[in-house]
């Protein structure tokens, strides 16, 4: 079919773009937009074409966001109908179904670009979907979307209760979308009472604050690293950094560690682990501490007791700008860490940050044993769970690394 016939405006695009798109990345830039033909509203679908006229893809087209154009597909036969919306869902479950098994009780179902749903996030906490939808063109589709996500998954025996929407994020604001989150209407469903739930994730019951909770309400992404450290962990006396709602401890006592003392800064926080402790029954093996983590391991430097430590920081860093200062702060934590370990201890650390390249990660590792006058051993280098996929074309899809190490 030749674009004309399509009835899109076209972009056409500079060289620099051609050549990003040609090698799978999803985006075009503002600048690299070179002549727009066609009327076009922001959220509609344009085609995208070379200085030449060739047929690059088609997007969702937006001049609030430096993003300008995201692209959906390379195919001039895909309709933008129902149909097509759908067979994208059913992709994106199927894989969920194939790299997660029948352990679906909550999951990632769409990982935005990474299943070709630009800006576009849907994690499923037991029968509740936490959408965040972060660009124009889905948020003016999701009346289309967001049924047929709820329809994939109750054909196949799960069933949904509700949809909830987490757009309170600025982001939102420089698409030109406001800020917002609540119920999203499915129709013939009654709004669910509550938003919290209790999820299972390895065996252990978590209760989900959907609606407060950092995110989504809950990390899906370190899934397989609980279990990895879990192994580390029996017979061990475990400090868990960063608790959030407790879900490295939890993995830990669960594993069969001697004592497991859980910490983080926020008392909600520390609350809510102290409560998904007490609903399974693990309570007796834990203590919890509302504590500065920094300020804790220095004050506990020099005193012997913990030969596992669990360090699961929020990103340091969110932009370019900011790496050396984030380098900074971890390498002060891992630092502090090291030197509180006791030779053949263990040591557990991460980075959630795309910005902080698993390169300069090992860099500020490296610098940090050697200023704490230890050795590592690496037992593994683990990412995010399959469920939030890497795209290797599209750098922005990878972003958490998760090191398990030995001090010798």
């Amino acid at each position: 079919m030749s674009l004309k016939k399509r009835g899109y405006a076209v972009a056409q695009v500079s060289h620099k773009a051609e050549i990003s798109l040609n090698a799978g990345h999803p985006w075009v830039y503002d600048a690299e937009i070179k002549e727009l033909d066609g009327d076009v509203m922001n959220g509609d679908i344009v085609d995208v074409v070379s200085g030449k006229g060739r047929y690059l893809g088609t997007g969702f087209y937006n001049d609030n966001s430096k993003i300008r154009i995201r692209i959906i597909s390379k195919n001039t036969n895909d309709k933008f109908d129902i149909p097509f919306f759908e067979r994208r869902v059913r992709y994106a479950w199927e894989y969920r179904k194939t790299v997660m098994g029948s352990d679906l009780d909550c999951c990632r179902i769409i990982f935005g670009e990474a299943d070709t749903f630009p800006g576009l996030t849907v994690d499923k906490f037991h029968d509740i979907l936490v959408t965040q939808t972060l660009s124009l063109g889905i948020e003016m589709r999701k009346d289309i979307i967001f049924p047929l996500i709820v329809k994939v998954l109750e054909e196949d025996g799960y069933p949904i209760r509700g949809i909830f929407e987490r757009n309170d994020v600025r982001v939102r604001e420089l698409e030109g979308m406001v800020q917002n989150k609540g119920f999203y209407h499915l129709p013939e469903k009654t709004e669910p009472d509550s938003t919290s739930v209790i999820i299972t994730e390895n065996g252990i019951k978590y209760n989900v604050d959907f609606e407060n909770g950092q995110k989504t309400g809950f990390f899906l992404d370190q899934k397989y690293n609980r279990l990895a450290a879990a192994k580390i962990a029996r017979g061990r006396k475990v400090l868990d950094c960063f608790t959030h709602t407790g879900s490295f401890a939890l993995n830990a006592a669960k594993g069969g560690a001697e004592r497991v003392c859980a910490v983080d800064i926020s008392e909600e926080a520390v609350e809510m682990a102290r409560r998904n402790a007490q609903l399974n029954g693990l309570e007796d093996k834990m203590d919890f501490m509302c504590e500065n983590v920094f300020d804790l391991l220095t004050s506990m430097s020099g005193k012997e007791g913990y030969d596992f430590i669990i360090l699961d920081p929020p990103a340091f860093t969110k932009s370019r700008a900011t790496v050396d200062s984030a380098m900074r702060g971890y390498k002060e934590i891992n630092l502090r860490a090291m030197k509180l370990l006791p030779l053949g201890g263990y040591l557990a650390t991460c980075s959630c940050s795309h910005f902080m390249s698993e390169q300069l990660f090992e860099e500020m590792l490296r610098s940090a044993a050697m200023d704490a006058h230890v050795s590592l051993r690496r037992i593994e280098y683990r990412q995010q769970s399959p469920d939030h996929p890497v795209l290797c074309n599209v750098p922005e899809t990878e972003y958490l690394k998760f090191y398990l190490f030995q001090v010798v």
